[in-house]
């Protein structure tokens, strides 16, 4: 399995990571600003905090929702 994109809008985490990294955005409601992302079904908010945390784009195990919400 390969997830690497919030699938309601079709935004790769690769797109995110970039507005991020223009923007200077850290957590989800900051990036949100910029970027239409993860405002349905909200199963990409996990990998989207990775992704600000870690800079990773792809991911290949399933990651639950940590509590920490934005």
């Amino acid at each position: 399995m390969t997830i690497d994109r919030c699938y309601c809008y079709e935004q790769t985490f690769a797109a995110l990571k970039a507005v991020a990294e223009d923007t200077g955005a850290d957590s989800i409601g900051e990036l949100q600003a910029h970027i239409t992302f993860g405002e349905n079904c909200q199963l990409c908010h996990p990998y989207a905090r990775r992704m600000l945390e870690t800079g990773q784009t792809v991911f290949h195990e399933v990651i639950e929702e940590d509590g920490d919400a934005d």
